[in-house]
């Protein structure tokens, strides 16, 4: 007699792609009428711009933009000025033509903006962006749970607690704000960028809740002439319906980019901002699975059909703020303007660890002691180490939080910045799970088959030793009043039947 198990479906997500990609983008820049003529470049400023993410038949294509700023010092010593332009990205990883459904996860990342003079009236812009793509298809596993089975046959039965990737989406909602620059009064704008920051989420029930805030940083010129800065924390608290309801144990990782930014500069300093993000999000939730591990029967012949579940577990997840410090030997000066762009990390396995290689940019302006405006840049390298097993995977990202600095010391210009460095190990695990039972004809007990006295194997346990000797597990527990597996060389008392 065959004895099917019965199914049901457990839906997760799997992650089809987990990549880096990486473009440059290059573009001449004409000085416009009525500017003077380049005497040298200054510094160079980046915001990048996601703009869509489209899935096609065996590929996705991510396109934005970088706005750019240059800031020039004229040839007739004029004050400094600044030109802007746009340089358009697409990115493309490769899916399998059988995913056609999922959704895109996109951090975009600004790893490096410059310029150079080409001649008096034209400039080479160059950026390098980085952007990190986590692809996720919905997928059903089948989970086999063991029904009614005659009384003779003894089931070894194990719960496993495994997180997994639920649900995916995206909540997307805008900045909308009138700012003051406080102080000296701003003639001009020269470059605004913004960072989001994700501070607090959680998720309870069927909602996501999630609070942050756009760090808006400005570049401009003031009245006298002098370049300046200006820093706005605007915070926002947003809530998105889940399509499921979850656990306590679920947690939600979020990758906030910038869709759109708009910012106009009025009279008296005052700024009207608009700005689109988006926070994509995946849900990962703690499923407990009970599984048939073993089957047996002291009164007939089985025969059990196993078979291997194959999940998309989480096995951990790491956070961690790492400190950025970097020296700018004979540097000095006022400083008007420091930029800290962190790249993705390298991941090199050594062992039963993984090493990360964390590189960064400092972008320095400042007003040396002479008086000129003076630019200057530093590479910084930071390092990580965690624990890796055989088979498993992981994947680290690292995003730049707060303000960069810098200030004059003993050695030169002292640069520090901060990172949020995200780490996840995953795994591909797969547990062994019983189908189906093959039972024989049931054979009568043996009346004259004693019991038995043994001394317990060291290591043993008891289904196993149930098993060897044709008893269970309740027989022997209530036999020798046990309330746990028994220490090892215990003499028991077996019953058999």
């Amino acid at each position: 007699m065959e004895l099917q198990f019965e199914r049901t479906a457990l839906r997760c997500l799997d992650r089809i792609i987990r990549e880096v990609r990486t473009e440059e983008v290059t573009q001449e820049l004409k000085l416009p009428e009525g500017l003077p003529d380049i005497g040298r470049v200054l510094a160079a400023w980046g915001q990048v711009v996601l703009r869509s993410k489209e899935w096609r038949a065996d590929n996705v294509v991510v396109s934005g933009g970088v706005m750019i700023w240059v800031l020039y010092a004229p040839e007739d010593g004029s004050d400094p000025r600044c030109v802007d332009t746009w340089l358009p990205f697409s990115m493309k990883w490769d899916v399998s033509s059988a995913d056609r459904e999922g959704t895109i996860r996109v951090m975009p990342l600004l790893r490096f903006a410059d310029s150079r003079t080409l001649s008096a009236r034209k400039i080479m812009v160059r950026a390098g962006i980085g952007a990190w793509g986590d692809i996720l298809c919905p997928r059903e596993v089948q989970i086999c749970r063991a029904g009614e089975v005659p009384e003779d046959v003894q089931l070894l039965k194990r719960t496993y607690p495994v997180m997994l990737p639920r649900e995916s989406g995206e909540k997307t909602f805008v900045l909308d704000e009138d700012l003051t620059i406080p102080g000296a009064a701003a003639e001009k704008l020269l470059s605004y960028t913004i960072q989001p920051e994700i501070t607090d989420r959680k998720v309870a029930a069927g909602k996501l809740v999630f609070r942050g805030s756009g760090n808006l940083h400005l570049v401009y010129r003031c009245a006298e002439g002098r370049i300046r800065t200006c820093d706005f924390e605007l915070p926002f608290s947003q809530f998105q319906e889940l399509e499921e309801e979850h656990g306590s144990d679920a947690r939600a990782d979020l990758a906030p980019a910038v869709t759109s930014l708009e910012l106009d500069l009025a009279e008296e300093g005052r700024l009207r901002l608009k700005c689109g993000l988006v926070c994509q999000y995946v849900v990962n939730d703690c499923s407990l699975l009970e599984l048939t591990q073993d089957a047996y029967s002291s009164r007939r012949q089985m025969d059990i059909t196993m078979e291997e579940l194959k999940l998309p577990a989480i096995l951990d997840e790491h956070r961690e703020s790492i400190r950025a410090e970097q020296i700018l030997p004979g540097q000095s000066g006022q400083v008007v303007d420091v930029t800290f762009l962190p790249d993705f990390p390298r991941q090199r396995h050594a062992g039963d660890s993984a090493s990360f290689e964390i590189p960064g940019l400092f972008q320095v302006l400042y007003y040396g002691d002479d008086e000129a405006l003076t630019a200057a840049s530093a590479r910084w390298e930071g390092r990580y180490e965690l624990p890796a097993g055989a088979d498993s995977l992981i994947h680290g990202i690292s995003a730049p939080v707060g303000r960069p600095a810098a200030a004059s010391g003993s050695e030169g210009m002292e640069l520090t910045g901060q990172i949020q460095f995200l780490a996840e190990t995953t795994a591909q695990q797969g547990i062994p799970m019983a189908a189906a039972l093959e039972l024989g004809e049931l054979q009568e007990p043996d009346p004259a088959r004693p019991s038995l006295i043994l001394c317990r194997p060291k290591g043993e346990e008891l289904w196993e030793l149930a098993k060897r000797c044709g008893s269970t597990v309740d027989a022997i527990r209530r036999a020798n009043k046990l309330e746990a597996e028994p220490e090892d060389d215990q003499i028991l008392l077996i019953p058999v039947s």
